[in-house]
């Protein structure tokens, strides 16, 4: 399987499938190809959430607002899962999470990130890395597979390479500091507070102002504000049956200020 996802709508990741297809026997997988323009962090958020429930794959992701410049081109290895991308910290964040998936379920010590260039010469087109540089590799990896991309002539493993890594909160006593990571389609405004800061609590405050808590949405009454725990773990601002982000007034990379009672 080789999944793919990125910021290109339509019809550009057509182009890309038939690369892959001209060049393998991969099954296609689309993750998402409407990630907000150029905006590398969100993407990275969301292939980590989403790329650990997939089986042993090869993962094309491309949002690169540096196509055509001299950042690498990159191959990243969690044990059966390698990622295929532009080295700009875009798939750190999944591969860190890959390997803590797969070491949990196996019990094992550790899963190794390993980190390869990806070297490449000469492509058709200077603005279209995802048909021409980043599909064939994929697909080359898929061909090799993920215990030998080492064995590709065009891969060698490096050290120096673009991480990214999320903002830590700060959590205190009686209440934390956040900031919003990500709103999704919904709405919800997604945080980088740990839901567990809301365990046992039936309200807290966003800065300043009191809001219920709830285990769903349905918790309190349509149009309602709460603060919820989303399915990734974290602390959400939301609306039941309404958006989260233009009710508490907050975008991606605003701060938020929770309080508590006690």
């Amino acid at each position: 399987m080789i999944t793919l996802a990125s910021d290109f709508g339509t019809p550009y990741p057509a182009a890309m499938k038939g690369v892959i297809l001209a060049e393998s026997d991969a099954r296609l997988v689309d993750v998402a190809h409407d990630f907000p323009r150029q905006d590398v962090r969100t993407a990275a958020f969301w292939l980590r959430e989403v790329l650990p429930y997939f089986p042993p794959s090869v993962h094309l992701a491309v949002v690169d607002p540096g196509v055509g410049t001299d950042r690498a081109a990159v191959v990243v290895r969690a044990g059966d899962h390698a990622l295929v991308g532009p080295d700009n910290g875009l798939l750190l964040p999944a591969t860190r999470r890959l390997a803590e998936r797969q070491r949990n379920r196996a019990g094992a010590d550790e899963v190794a990130v390993e980190v390869f260039d990806y070297a490449y010469e000469n492509p058709d087109s200077a603005t279209f890395h995802g048909r021409d540089v980043f599909a064939p590799a994929a697909a080359a990896v898929h061909e090799v597979g993920v215990d030998a991309v080492e064995t590709l002539d065009t891969v060698s493993p490096t050290d120096e390479y673009v991480d990214l890594r999320f903002p830590d909160p700060n959590v205190r006593d009686g209440g934390a500091t956040g900031e919003i990571l990500v709103v999704d389609d919904f709405g919800n405004a997604v945080t980088n507070l740990p839901g567990a800061l809301l365990d046992g609590r039936d309200a807290a405050t966003v800065d300043g102002e009191r809001v219920p808590v709830g285990a769903s949405f349905a918790a309190v009454d349509p149009g309602e504000r709460l603060l919820t725990v989303g399915s990734h773990g974290n602390a959400e601002l939301a609306v039941n049956r309404g958006r989260g982000d233009d009710a508490f007034g907050v975008a991606v990379g605003d701060e938020v200020r929770l309080g508590f009672d006690d």
